[in-house]
């Protein structure tokens, strides 16, 4: 990223996405000071070379632009004073997104965003591409940091998933397919309200990309909108998907897939269950065959490829079971229509929800709470959990993941004959972990942890 050459840059937060960035920027012939506030993450920074500066000690002045990591606020509420003090000198606030969008990347660009499902249509779009021997990088909020991506040339593909965070901070990208799965309120403590969420998502859809193809969900009233407004303002292609009702454009219903573009009509069964489980991933397989057929790729070679697809870890993952009880590893699920989609998937669950809140309620799984047994509470959000649930469902406060593990397989296993204990937590992991991957890998291990003392009799 040349743009920068003998100019200073500050980077501030430096996780995975921060790092990266300074390792293009330096390539690039700038000048890097940077900031943690996590005071051992500075000190690795350090350790591999990296120039710590004070933000106290910063001379605005000489800044050419400024770089926040997605996760740090760059708005009120909740407005990082570092931030603050950069706009206040009118240096530039750019993202890792923006810096790719102007490296002048001459490959096609999927971009995928939306509330449920990205990571997944990102990763499927890649396996497609990869399966039909297309030159493919994948990364983004998802996997690799998009600046850490190799070069592809002018045949090859970027698939990139973008989130909120990522899209606030970007002017400059070009998707020549930007894709809209679906919206329901997330990250609210971040942007302030659901209209500003919005808006955001809706910076994936660039009025200057003039042969963009758009992929919008229709299946939630938010994106319908989104999808009505871009078709009031003439957007130049768009493609409606669906996994509930037919539309012109892709949809999925049952496991049979139905593709009407361009006055061609073609439909086929899929046999995806295992990779992708759930009524909800049928708007996330359609979502994929529509950027693939944009990108030339014929219909049967689309399909073989959804079907040969594996899934990803911490999404709807059936990795073990003991005796009569299926484990599913759903820590992904990090709100709370994504746990309600998890809830749909199965009956007999007994459900592990709770973490730190990322919306005041829960309500999206209220009809799906026909198929749950017992609600085994953790986390910060136990509390509140419980006076939601209460009288709508039998509950627990286990306080912790190892408990509630232990209680859920005691209680499902006398019980009923075939059971399920789903972690799909409706909250984020933040209260106990880093991320979410970390909290899916503590519940294997305490699934792990359960097969050992039951025993022989553990399948």
């Amino acid at each position: 990223m040349n743009e920068f050459r003998s100019q200073m840059v500050m980077v501030l937060g430096l996780g995975r996405s921060g790092m990266s960035v300074v390792r293009s920027l330096t390539a690039g012939g700038a000048h890097i000071i940077a900031w943690d506030d996590n005071e051992e993450t500075r000190a690795r920074a350090q350790e591999r070379g990296v120039e710590i500066v004070d933000p106290q000690q910063v001379e605005w002045s000489r800044i050419a632009a400024m770089v926040p990591s997605p996760g740090i606020s760059i708005s009120n509420p909740g407005i990082h004073p570092i931030v603050s003090a950069a706009r206040t000198a009118n240096v530039p606030i750019l993202g890792d997104i923006e810096l790719f969008a102007r490296t002048g990347q001459v490959a096609s660009i999927v971009g995928i965003t939306g509330t449920n499902g990205k990571s997944t249509t990102t990763a499927l779009i890649g396996h497609i591409l990869e399966q039909v021997g297309r030159s493919v990088r994948v990364g983004g909020n998802f996997g690799t940091p998009v600046l850490d991506l190799e070069p592809v040339g002018s045949d090859g593909v970027f698939v990139l998933e973008l989130s909120s965070f990522q899209l606030e901070l970007t002017e400059s990208l070009c998707c020549d397919i930007a894709s809209l799965l679906n919206l329901s309120p997330d990250h609210l403590d971040r942007h302030g309200s659901m209209s500003s969420y919005v808006a955001a998502k809706k910076r994936i859809f660039s009025a200057n990309c003039h042969s963009q193809i758009a992929v919008v969900g229709i299946d939630d009233k938010y994106s319908r909108s989104v999808f009505d407004e871009l078709m009031e303002s003439h957007h130049s292609s768009l493609v409606p998907i669906s996994a509930k009702r037919p539309c012109e454009g892709i949809y999925v219903l049952g496991n049979v897939l139905h593709e009407h573009l361009h006055g061609e009509s073609f439909q086929t069964n899929l046999d995806i269950t295992k990779g992708l489980p759930g009524s909800h991933n049928m708007q996330n397989a359609a979502a994929a065959y529509a950027a693939a057929r944009v990108l030339g790729i014929c219909a049967s070679s689309i399909v073989q490829s959804l079907n040969s697809y594996g899934g990803l870890p911490h999404r709807l993952q059936e990795f073990a079971q003991i005796r009569n009880v299926r484990f599913v590893n759903d820590s992904k699920a990090t709100n709370a229509s994504a746990a309600s989609r998890a809830l749909e998937c199965f009956e007999n669950v007994f459900w592990i929800a709770g973490g730190r809140l990322k919306q005041d309620d829960i309500e999206s799984v209220w009809p799906y709470l026909e198929n749950v047994r017992h609600v085994f509470l953790i986390g910060e959000a136990a509390d509140k959990f419980s006076q939601a649930l209460s009288g709508r469902v039998p509950y627990t406060l286990s306080g912790d993941l190892q408990h509630a593990v232990v209680a859920a397989f005691e209680m499902a296993q006398t019980e009923v004959a075939s059971a399920v204990v789903l972690l799909a937590p409706a909250c984020s992991s933040y209260d106990q972990w880093s991320n979410f991957e970390e909290r899916g890998e503590a519940f294997q291990n305490c699934v792990e942890k359960l097969s050992i003392a039951v025993g022989p009799a553990a399948i």
